[in-house]
């Protein structure tokens, strides 16, 4: 029963991965990452560690998908592309996606596909708790966790530079400060 979840978890979260990287229009791939997203709470779920898939649900797929569509919406679809790729660069990222196929490949065959029909390690009492996690976070993984939460905020002011509308820009603030000026020199 557990194999026959994993694959309904596992063909979605491959889908929307995909979907996040394939798809031209912004709001698709917002909605393809919350597909991931839920896929792999089940996928936690199936690793019986409730509160990450209760947290991936509530925090990821709820909260901050709710964030990216108001951003997706603000900012708009950007029908045109900024800038038409190179050839150059598109050879070269033929290249780096053969290199990481590659490098994929290796670690996965070179990793002992064996290890995939063993039971696995038994999991300890309170493994995925609230109390691990949060030791986890406040001990051996403190820094990253705190270099997440600053792209995190890297990310949401810069979304909100980009969301400025092109009345913002600075030709029209030069003329609200000419307008100030006028008004200042005529009172």
């Amino acid at each position: 029963m557990e194999a026959i979840v994993f694959w309904f978890a596992a063909v979605p979260a491959i889908a929307g991965a995909l979907g996040v990287v394939l798809l031209r229009n912004p709001f698709y791939s917002v909605l393809a990452l919350v597909v991931h997203l839920l896929a792999l709470a089940v996928l936690f779920l199936l690793l019986r560690a409730e509160f990450l898939a209760a947290a991936q649900v509530i925090v990821y797929a709820g909260a901050v998908m709710v964030l990216y569509v108001f951003v997706v919406a603000y900012v708009g679809g950007l029908d045109d592309p900024l800038t038409e790729p190179s050839p150059l660069v598109r050879t070269l990222s033929v290249v780096f996606a053969a290199a990481l196929l590659a490098e994929l490949s290796i670690a996965i065959v070179g990793s002992g596909l064996t290890a995939l029909n063993s039971r696995g390690a038994e999991l300890e009492p309170g493994f995925g708790s609230p109390a691990q996690i949060g030791e986890l976070f406040l001990t051996r993984f403190l820094i990253p966790f705190e270099l997440v939460s600053l792209l995190l905020l890297i990310a949401a002011v810069a979304a909100v530079v980009l969301a400025k509308s092109e009345d913002e820009g600075p030709a029209s603030r030069l003329q609200a400060d000419s307008r100030v000026k006028q008004r200042a020199a005529n009172p």
